[in-house]
């Protein structure tokens, strides 16, 4: 029998972990791990924690028995890796569980913009059946170009490839076996953004990646293409963007994030109650020049949110509960 302490979890998924667990002492708490909650928890040898449980020296000191943590988020600089390293603590993460699931939504965006779904709706709930002003395109035949073939964008170049669209792809890891085996062309960035006709990204943000996408590579892009962002706000410069947009050097953009977006962590960090109180992402939106565009549509950073993504991060979790208790460790961090 393990003493295992659960931190940061909703009712639902406290149900799943007690039948995945039922011989095994459980401690459940929808509150995050402090210094002075740990005090309580000095017998627990195994946990799991979200972002917001910071797991630190001070709290290690706390925990003597503990020999395990599994974090549910991808992230992990919210445990000193080193000091439980030190400690002799095992640290395991969820490396991957949402790759289809922004891949699909992109497209989601993709299809709203090229067929002006939105218009369309808003129009026919307004009692009119006129087309004036509804005409879209075909996105077979056309190219699309994906920045960042990692994970998401290899979803994305199998979606691209069921529509008959020609794939471009800008990364700097680049796989000859996989472009063959999948049917696209490596190529650099500028001439992506030259002969694309949709352009998505799917890089990580980072020093490197802040406003990849600025005044200069807009200006490369066709002028009837399409922009679309699932991935960081940061990639793009939105005042670019918004001159881009209001000049029609493009055609359209389809965001699923912004710029001013208050910083994360984890996307899923959105659902959880701390991050409500300290931003409210509804002002900043409404505040932005870019939702009143017609040519903009603009979701919530709702990419990541469905019940199978959320569920794969609390499975993935109990494999790795599992994978300690059996000796067989799994997704451990580094």
């Amino acid at each position: 029998m393990l003493k295992i302490g659960l931190f940061e979890l909703e009712p639902w998924e406290e149900k799943v972990i007690k039948t995945a667990f039922p011989k095994d002492k459980l401690f459940f708490s929808k509150k995050k791990l402090t210094l002075q909650s740990a005090k309580k928890h000095h017998n627990l040898e195994a946990m799991a924690v979200f972002v917001h449980s910071e797991i630190n020296k001070e709290i290690l000191k706390k925990l003597p028995k503990l020999k395990y943590i599994t974090t549910m988020s991808t992230g992990f600089d919210h445990i000193d890796v080193a000091a439980c390293k030190e400690r002799k603590v095992s640290v395991s993460n969820v490396p991957v569980y949402g790759e289809n699931t922004v891949a699909e939504h992109a497209f989601a965006l993709i299809l709203a913009l090229s067929r002006k779904i939105v218009d369309c709706v808003e129009r026919t709930k307004r009692g009119s059946f006129e087309l004036k002003g509804l005409r879209g395109f075909d996105l077979k035949n056309k190219t699309i170009g994906i920045i960042g073939g990692g994970n998401i964008g290899q979803h994305v170049i199998r979606m691209a490839k069921g529509f008959e669209m020609k794939v471009l792809v800008f990364d700097l890891n680049k796989d000859k076996n996989l472009a063959k085996k999948m049917g696209f062309q490596y190529t650099s960035m500028d001439k992506l953004l030259k002969e694309s006709d949709v352009v998505s990204l799917h890089v990580p943000y980072n020093k490197h990646t802040h406003h990849l996408i600025n005044k200069n590579k807009l200006s490369l892009m066709k002028k009837n293409a399409i922009l679309i962002n699932t991935s960081r706000g940061g990639i793009i410069d939105t005042d670019a963007l918004v001159t881009a947009l209001k000049r029609k050097k493009i055609a359209g953009a389809g965001l699923d994030v912004l710029e001013e977006e208050c910083e994360m962590i984890e996307d899923i960090q959105l659902l959880k109650k701390e991050f409500v109180k300290k931003c409210d992402l509804k002002i900043i939106v409404e505040n932005h020049i870019l939702l009143d565009m017609p040519n903009v549509i603009i979701t919530p950073h709702n990419a990541f949110n469905t019940n199978e993504a959320l569920m794969r991060i609390l499975e993935t979790t109990v494999k790795n509960i599992r994978g300690y208790k059996s000796g067989r460790k799994i997704n451990l961090v580094k």
